[in-house]
């Protein structure tokens, strides 16, 4: 068995020169993929950043239904959904609300409209003279990356699947799709559920109709786009819990009853690093924490089959005779 996984790898086997061109060769395609995919990103920069705003818009109108119907009663049912959702009660005891929490789910994932209150339009502001364009820059710098990531891996594991047994390389190649899966996953969950919250939380915070006094939510291009930016990564990073998790389980180095007893540790440790990652307010906190822990909870599943094959090859490689 060990002969025949030595011969993959002497097969594979080439000069160290060899090595170093294909290197270079490699990473000139990430190069050139990077250029051309910040490019793209560049020339649309625009409508990306508009794009990003459209959580900020949501947030907007919300925060503009919930006043509007805190002042004209329970005469529109979405807003009343909104209300529901927002206060966990109807607008009024006798009333019960044609809308709910499904109306707003179904809002902040585009499937449904949200109430255009009139004079909502976002503002946003810079303070330099390039600051949108450095802005621009970042934005498509980071574009850049998630444009080509599928260039990117491809490059990487052409280069070390040489060094791998053939049996690994099957291992290794589901990882390379369920990593940007899991990735997209928790970045939807932050354009659709994350932001919208925390931006109208933020704007709640805001102190309006009190004659002079006004302290009103004016962010900044680039203030904003590392909000995003830092949710998006914090909460796709996290999300590859799974993979880590089965990867270690795969190296040896954690097994299912290991993890299966540390569970309670995992839930605290998971809760504070929501709180690190995320803005000050329980709601965005509570969302990254729980899909953690189901996919903790799955990723003991992952290592449990992991051990259980892996058992099984031992008992095959056993009774097989000599």
């Amino acid at each position: 068995m060990s002969e025949g996984r030595d011969d993959d790898i002497e097969a594979s086997r080439a000069p160290l020169l060899d090595h170093l061109i294909e290197l270079r060769q490699r990473l000139l395609v990430c190069v050139v993929a990077l250029a051309i995919g910040f490019i793209l990103c560049f020339a649309l920069s625009t409508q990306i950043y508009t794009l990003l705003l459209h959580p900020y818009e949501v947030a907007a109108q919300i925060l503009a239904a919930q006043k509007l119907a805190e002042a004209q009663g329970p005469h529109v049912s979405f807003l009343d959904g909104i209300l529901q959702f927002l206060h966990l009660q109807p607008t009024t005891p006798n009333h019960k609300a044609s809308g709910g929490p499904f109306d707003l789910l179904l809002a902040l994932i585009g499937l449904k409209e949200v109430p255009n209150i009139a004079g909502q339009n976002l503002k946003l502001i810079f303070t330099a003279p390039l600051e949108f364009f450095f802005t621009k820059l970042k934005l498509s710098g980071f574009g850049a990356v998630v444009v080509t990531f599928p260039v990117l891996a491809s490059q990487v594991y052409g280069f070390v699947a040489p060094g791998l047994y053939k049996q690994e390389r099957k291992a290794f190649l589901p990882f390379l799709i369920a990593s940007p899966a899991l990735f997209i996953i928790g970045a939807a969950l932050v354009y659709f559920m994350i932001l919208p919250f925390v931006l109208w939380f933020s704007l709640s915070q805001q102190i309006t109709g009190m004659g002079a006094i006004s302290v009103e939510l004016l962010p900044k291009v680039s203030d904003y786009l590392t909000l995003v930016t830092t949710l998006l990564l914090a909460f796709g990073l996290c999300f590859q819990l799974p993979v880590v998790l089965t990867l270690l389980g795969m190296a040896g180095i954690v097994s299912s009853d290991l993890l299966k007893e540390g569970r309670r540790y995992a839930i605290v440790g998971i809760f504070i690093v929501a709180a690190i990652v995320t803005p000050p307010d329980p709601i965005s906190q509570t969302l990254l924490a729980m899909p953690i822990i189901l996919l903790y909870e799955i990723s003991i599943w992952c290592v449990k089959l992991i051990e259980l094959r892996r058992k099984r090859e031992e008992t095959a490689q056993d009774i097989v005779p000599v």
